[in-house]
């Protein structure tokens, strides 16, 4: 019996990877590297630091963890400038209808994130007031793919792993989530999501009920 879901942030509620790609990529230009749209797959679901670790490793540069620490406040603080101009029109197609649609029935929705600037993302498209927990970077201590963000968001709702289906657009987080005994709905392309217990493209003209067929009889 589903009784709630938890959202990833970051390509499944909103498309906020592009401005992480761009300030990502805006430090490696700093620092006289770069790397690719390839490349930055690999850093969806990925924490700050370990991040900035595969930046400078991909660029073959040496850095303190002095030097780590003010890179990464250097990034955020260009990525919180992007951040800073959306509004609900960059909120992804389908997925108001979506979060209405749980909301009628009862579904209970909370935000699982390792960005740690979730709650400003969630202010600025006006979705704060959707979730009943919001779990995020500045609450975790270990990122995923650890399950530790979603099982956060099941007791905050006060249900079970089993009980919850995570939705995620990265590998490391449809991880993360089987770890911890839930149901995992990838949102993105199959061929990187494929370990999931169902994939969608995105919300757009998706039905609750087709995922609960979909996940029918299969083990969390």
């Amino acid at each position: 019996m589903i009784k709630a879901c938890i959202f990833d942030l970051d390509g499944v509620i909103v498309d906020t990877a592009k401005y992480h790609f761009i300030a990502w990529r805006r430090l490696a230009n700093h620092l006289g590297s770069d790397f690719s749209e390839e490349e930055n797959e690999k850093l969806k679901g990925v924490s700050r630091m370990d991040s900035l670790n595969l930046i400078l490793e991909w660029g073959g540069i040496q850095k303190t963890e002095k030097e780590k620490k003010e890179l990464a406040e250097l990034k955020n603080g260009w990525y919180r400038e992007y951040i800073l101009q959306m509004d609900p029109s960059e909120i992804l197609d389908g997925v108001l209808p979506f979060l209405d649609h749980l909301a009628r029935i009862g579904i209970r929705m909370a935000v699982g994130s390792s960005s740690k600037n979730a709650g400003t993302i969630l202010d600025q498209v006006g979705l704060t007031h959707r979730f009943e927990a919001i779990i995020d970077g500045t609450k975790i201590t270990r990122s995923k793919p650890n399950p530790q963000v979603f099982e956060m968001g099941a007791e905050a709702m006060g249900v079970s792993p089993s009980e919850c289906i995570v939705f995620e657009d990265a590998e490391k987080g449809i991880d993360a989530a089987i770890a911890g005994g839930f149901f995992a709905v990838g949102v993105g392309k199959e061929e990187n999501l494929g370990h999931a217990h169902y994939v969608i493209p995105n919300f757009i003209g998706v039905a609750f009920q087709d995922i609960l067929k979909a996940i029918e009889g299969k083990t969390p």
